[in-house]
């Protein structure tokens, strides 16, 4: 066994504020987290251990990195000490099941791993499908990805899968035991396994881009550039798989826009709004491309219909093409595959485009029971703007002041609060003020209850 080496050095006697230290450790958990977990769990096929003995590691850089500055190389300091915080449970286990020679095998890579940090393969996607075994219950797939991959809590993930907090991270706690314990291996699989863990792996890459999508500054745009990569890798592995192809034209198709989304001074753009010229026309031509290949490839899925409907923005912005009642079209397909509450509120504003506001909110008026919907910010959005257009200013007021606060994103904030502000403070109820209900919305992915276009 290759002799223990020392953590990767630090800049020597370079002390730092402990909020530097703190923005550090952040931005180092957004662009590695997955990485290393990935890393440290194909070792020892225990993502829990690994999860804890990388959250350690995270705990003692915010100790250290004030006094001792920031490592030349943070993600191989991290694994460093995280893999001398989970050697010695990871050995008796290893021990147990596969004898000391394999132990040190493993050491010994882990070790080179943590004193060269571009000798840290990628082993995400092994975890994302590892995480979609057929031996895991297939509602706690996407849940375990996303938080192996992303670190999300089970506070977050409860919120996006609509499940209690409580119930999440029992659910997260046994699906992770499962994995230990049955030895479920951290690798790709035969080409054979592949469609059957297919779902699972493109739900939590999707969900990972959304995630991107939302959070614009810091390490965000990143995550969504490394769920595009894995999407392309899953595309590269099952070329004839038209979901995956859907999926990965859907992401480029929001990425597209992602320039034009705020304008030079920070302001939220809504769709309609934005700039055209600054859409990333390479990205959108390869999303079209991908679409095509996808519909002739076998029968639409929701990623696809989730693409065509963007590509129908897009035939509508650019070209001026009539595509609403296409849009309402599809939005009807996708409604009767998913019976999702966030599609058939997205079906209700683009209806309001062709059947007017009374329309979309008759469409709407289902929804009102469903509390899945009372705390979603988009839902309040869309129904508050619904209202705007229909006349009915005082409900309009109501439901605008609750999206707002629910929003997180200054942005989106000062723009409700614009809209608030142009309310009139008295109008004839029965009035139908003209303009586009899509004007008055943004644009973004959807993926277990985040919004998408109109």
């Amino acid at each position: 066994m290759a002799a223990s080496r020392s953590a990767p050095s630090l800049r020597p006697e370079v002390p730092v504020e402990t909020g530097e230290a703190r923005r550090a450790a952040e931005r180092i958990a957004r662009e590695s987290f997955g990485r290393l977990v990935a890393f440290l769990a194909a070792r020892t096929r225990d993502l829990a251990a690994a999860e804890d003995a990388l959250s350690e590691a995270f705990a003692a850089a915010l100790r250290q990195w004030p006094e001792s500055g920031v490592p030349e190389s943070p993600a191989a300091w991290l694994l460093t000490v995280a893999r001398r915080r989970g050697a010695d449970a990871a050995r008796r286990r290893a021990v147990e099941t596969c004898g000391a020679g394999r132990v040190a095998l493993m050491a010994e890579e882990l070790e080179a791993a943590a004193s060269s940090p571009e000798a840290i393969p990628d082993r995400r996607l092994a975890l994302m499908f590892a995480g979609a075994h057929p031996a895991i219950d297939r509602g706690m797939r996407a849940p375990l990805i996303l938080q192996a991959v992303l670190g999300l809590t089970a506070m977050e993930l409860a919120a996006a899968f609509l499940v209690p907090p409580k119930a999440m991270g029992q659910r997260l706690v046994r699906v992770k035991n499962r994995i230990r314990d049955t030895g479920i291996p951290f690798r790709v699989p035969d080409r054979e396994e592949l469609p059957e863990r297919l779902d699972a792996v493109l739900e939590a890459i999707y969900a990972a881009y959304a995630r991107g999508w939302h959070e614009l500054d810091g390490g965000a745009p990143r995550l969504a550039e490394e769920a595009i990569w894995l999407g392309q890798v899953v595309v590269g592995l099952l070329p004839d798989a038209p979901e995956a192809k859907g999926m990965l034209a859907l992401m480029l198709y929001a990425e597209a826009r992602r320039p034009a989304r705020r304008s030079d001074d920070g302001a939220f753009v809504p769709l309609e709004e934005q700039d055209v010229a600054r859409w990333d026309r390479d990205a959108l031509a390869a999303a079209e491309r991908l679409l095509r290949e996808a519909s002739a490839a076998g029968p639409s899925g929701r990623y696809q219909i989730e693409a065509a409907i963007q590509s129908a923005h897009v035939a509508r912005r650019l070209g001026g093409a009539a595509t609403w009642p296409a849009i309402v079209a599809l939005y009807d397909h996708l409604l009767a595959l998913t019976g999702s509450p966030v599609v058939a509120l997205n079906r209700a504003v683009a209806l309001a485009e062709t059947d007017g506001p009374g329309a979309a909110l008759a469409a709407l008026d289902p929804l009102a029971a469903d509390e899945r919907l009372a705390g979603y910010q988009p839902y309040w959005a869309a129904r508050g703007a619904l209202l705007a257009r229909a006349g009915r200013t005082t409900e309009a007021r109501e439901a605008l002041t609750l999206a707002l606060g629910l929003a997180d994103d200054p942005a989106v904030r000062a723009h409700l609060r614009a809209r608030l502000e142009m309310l009139p403070e008295a109008v004839d109820e029965s009035r139908s003020p003209e303009g586009g209900i899509a004007r008055r919305l943004g644009s973004a992915p959807q993926n277990n209850g985040l919004e998408h276009d109109a």
